[in-house]
């Protein structure tokens, strides 16, 4: 039963062709033990991959030793990597759980690369697509994450998901094939499992087909995705240009706010940073949003959409010579000339700092450098990346604008030193 039904999943699905050689995610649990066993049995080249993720003490190497066992029995070639988990999480600020799904696909993609594999199939059935479905509205998300999981993502494949648990120990049962239980999945520590065993038993009790309503639920959505998915293209191909998100034809876009959720969250942004910027589309312009690689800044019209990056010093280059009547002063703006004999103090560069002052040229009052940018209507990113040249504690150049009018050429000038900012 499970074999056909697994065989006109795929058929229907169009997962697998005929001859694609498969990379299978083999644990050892139930699950992956019943996917490599069926995808044999319909014909399918299979490799298996096994990762130890030193997790579960003894355990873990028991289902080593299972894996490698089962391998052997069906002469399948098998690739087993060891993983110290914890200290990747702990290296990059991550819980144990994503630590693991990194580390799992990441060597999987690698490995299915290597092995001239087509595909990397995985052991997820129906009841993992319920507990998703669940975990993720719990979590709070929009549409796409209330699918359930899909049969396809880039080089995975998952040709158990038109099947349940029950099915698939079953189907086992009737092989006479062993498999191991990770003690993990009976403890309550993890979300997955407190849905597994607590709510989705609890919610049986007020509707005893709610995995099937689920699963129904789960169908229907992932229809509504596909329209929802055109609409939204064509609204973010109206409001984006080259600056950014143009905020007053985001604001007559029907859902202003699931188009900027669409552009925002794959850049990092999280939902209370989205209410944030909804609430700051009609306001004052300066509001900054950063996400990790990302920053938004609100502008007059424009949400303006840069990477994060650290500005890189501008490079100069100096020449002396002496001031004569045929000299002529550069009007290029990277092209800045000094009176040498004015120039007392040592050369340096900096980034502009809050406090930073300068006699722009051609004027006599002082002017901070934050006041000057901003009457130059500069951004918050081309801000970040302003330089200046300092002689001593004296800003003389506002690097690529505007000269301090001390430092200038004059009458009384017999040596002239020039700095050009190279392209």
């Amino acid at each position: 039963m499970l074999k056909r039904k697994v065989r006109q999943f795929i058929e229907h699905q169009e997962l697998l062709q005929k001859g694609d050689r498969m990379l299978v995610a083999l644990s050892g649990g139930a699950d992956s033990v019943a996917l490599l066993r069926v995808l044999l049995q319909l014909g399918y080249t299979c490799e298996a991959a096994h990762c130890n993720f030193h997790l579960r003490g003894e355990e873990s190497n028991r289902d080593e030793t299972f894996v490698r066992n089962l391998c052997q029995q069906l002469n399948i070639q098998l690739h087993v990597q060891h993983f110290d988990t914890t200290s990747y999480a702990e290296a990059n600020g991550i819980s144990i759980e994503m630590a693991a799904r990194n580390l799992r696909y990441n060597w999987f993609e690698e490995l299915r690369q290597e092995t001239d594999c087509q595909w990397i199939a995985v052991a997820h059935h129906q009841d993992d697509s319920i507990e998703t479905f669940l975990l993720n509205l719990i979590r709070g998300t929009g549409i796409k994450g209330l699918r359930g999981i899909q049969p396809k993502n880039g080089y995975v494949v998952r040709p158990l998901l038109c099947v349940n648990r029950e099915e698939i120990l079953d189907y086992l049962q009737h092989l006479g094939q062993p498999f191991v239980n990770d003690s993990t999945n009976l403890q309550h520590d993890y979300t997955r499992n407190k849905i597994r065993l607590d709510l989705l038993p609890l919610l049986e009790t007020i509707n005893p087909s709610i995995r099937e309503s689920l699963l129904q639920t789960a169908s229907h959505l992932n229809e509504v995705h596909l329209i929802y998915n055109k609409s939204v293209a064509a609204s973010i191909a109206r409001v984006k240009d080259q600056q950014g998100i143009d905020i007053e034809k985001l604001l007559q876009e029907p859902s202003p706010k699931s188009v900027l959720h669409e552009i925002t969250t794959p850049l990092g942004f999280n939902s209370a940073q989205e209410a944030d910027m909804m609430e700051a589309l009609q306001g004052q312009s300066g509001k900054v949003f950063e996400s990790k690689e990302w920053r938004i800044v609100k502008d007059r019209t424009h949400l303006l959409i840069e990477p994060i990056t650290s500005p890189t010093p501008p490079e100069l280059e100096q020449e002396e010579c002496a001031y004569t009547p045929e000299f002529v002063i550069p009007k290029d703006k990277n092209t800045a000339c000094f009176d040498a004999d004015k120039l007392t103090g040592d050369i340096s560069m900096r980034k502009w700092q809050a406090g930073d002052w300068f006699i722009p040229f051609g004027m006599k009052g002082k002017k901070l450098v934050s006041d000057f940018l901003t009457d130059l209507k500069k951004s918050v990113s081309q801000k970040a990346s302003q330089h200046l040249l300092c002689c001593g504690n004296d800003v003389i150049w506002v690097i690529g604008e505007r000269i301090d009018n001390r430092y200038r050429v004059d009458n009384g000038t017999k040596r002239v030193i020039i700095f050009r900012k190279k392209a």
